[in-house]
């Protein structure tokens, strides 16, 4: 006895389903959702993305919570433009597949590299992703020849 067509159709989605169910993958694309929202300028989206006790690590200090983030990144999200741009470069996650890891390049607006951002994610019980720490962002700076070695003679 063969099987229906539907009950095909219905194993071939599952068997998609849970093969694009994977992880990294899905801490890869809540980072570039989370840049997009900045790129496009929405604050509450930006905001969505982050843990009610999110964790960014500022100049000043740590900024503790969700609305001390939002007090601060709000400068950088009014502009028509934005100031920088970042995407996922690496992203790791645990074996139980609950706590994410990003990181990548950091952008002004011609495109130079300026800097490198951290993300460490958090799955929710809904299976979305927020962020529970951000930083700290290291400035790059352009690669210098080693020191001269003296010669003994």
């Amino acid at each position: 006895m063969r099987p229906k067509p539907s009950v095909l159709v219905a194993l071939l989605l599952t068997a998609r389903g849970l093969a694009a169910s994977d992880p990294a993958s899905e801490v890869r694309s809540a980072e570039t959702a989370f840049a997009t929202a900045f790129a496009e300028r929405d604050a509450a989206r930006f905001a969505g993305f982050l843990l009610e006790d999110t964790t960014f690590f500022a100049s000043k200090g740590p900024l503790n919570g969700r609305d001390a983030v939002m007090a601060v990144w709000s400068k950088y999200l009014e502009p028509k433009e934005a100031p920088f741009t970042w995407r996922p470069e690496s992203v790791a996650v645990n074996a139980a597949g609950t706590m994410g890891f990003s990181t990548g390049p950091v952008f002004d607006p011609k495109g130079a590299r300026i800097a490198v951002y951290t993300s460490v994610w958090v799955r929710q019980k809904d299976g979305s992703w927020k962020i529970q720490f951000d930083g700290p962002g290291c400035a790059v700076s352009p690669p210098t020849a080693p020191p001269a070695v003296p010669r003994r003679e």
